[in-house]
């Protein structure tokens, strides 16, 4: 009996599968707004998987590399690591991942990094999820992490704080421009914040049903 292969089907076979294309979520927020709790709280409620732009550049920092030689000098000055080395590091997470669902944490960090993700992935983001947060509290969170990491200082802190006003602030009025941004009191204690973040994730998922 003759079987009747559409393109879609076609396209499954050869690998390349457009049935359904991956949700990513941009999560943006300054140094110590609480990204990463909420996005374990995230990954535990809703299934995605979680990619620090953060942890996955030191991991490759520490792995001795020629490029993580380069991305612990940078980081270390609070300067931007060039766009292809984090767009290609969170694309071969992705890949590697067997999900289908994303929160990529900390990253667009600017313009460039939003353009390089969108043309090397084709995929654009579900919405932005930003942490709103005051300067002064970032800080505090920052000197009371006890996390042992070598940019826990208020020195970088502040440095890292700069930059992400002057080049992660404009990547979230774009997203708010287009109707993409949902932006979250994060100064609140930590339960309240996922109450609302527990709202927005909700609505992907009636979506999807």
């Amino acid at each position: 009996m003759e079987t009747v292969v559409d393109a879609s089907t076609s396209e499954e076979a050869n690998g390349s599968a457009v049935e359904k294309k991956p949700i990513v979520v941009f999560v943006l927020g300054g140094p110590g707004s609480g990204k990463g709790t909420q996005c374990a709280y995230i990954v535990e409620h809703f299934g995605f998987s979680h990619f620090s732009a953060g942890d996955l550049l030191r991991a490759e920092m520490n792995s001795g590399s020629e490029n993580g030689l380069m991305i612990r000098s940078m980081i270390n000055e609070g300067k931007i690591v060039p766009s292809e080395v984090t767009v290609n590091l969170l694309q071969q997470a992705m890949e590697e991942s067997g999900n289908d669902k994303f929160l990529i944490d900390g990253f667009p960090r600017n313009e460039e990094n939003r353009a390089a993700f969108e043309a090397v992935t084709g995929i654009e983001p579900a919405f932005v999820l930003f942490f709103d947060c005051p300067k002064e509290e970032m800080e505090r969170r920052i000197l009371n992490r006890n996390q042992g990491r070598e940019d826990d200082n208020i020195e970088t802190a502040r440095k890292r704080f700069k930059v992400f006003l002057e080049s992660s602030l404009p990547v979230v009025e774009y997203y708010e421009s287009i109707g993409k941004l949902q932006k979250i009191d994060a100064a609140r204690p930590i339960e309240e914040v996922f109450e609302s973040v527990k709202t927005v994730f909700a609505s992907i998922n009636e979506k999807e049903d």
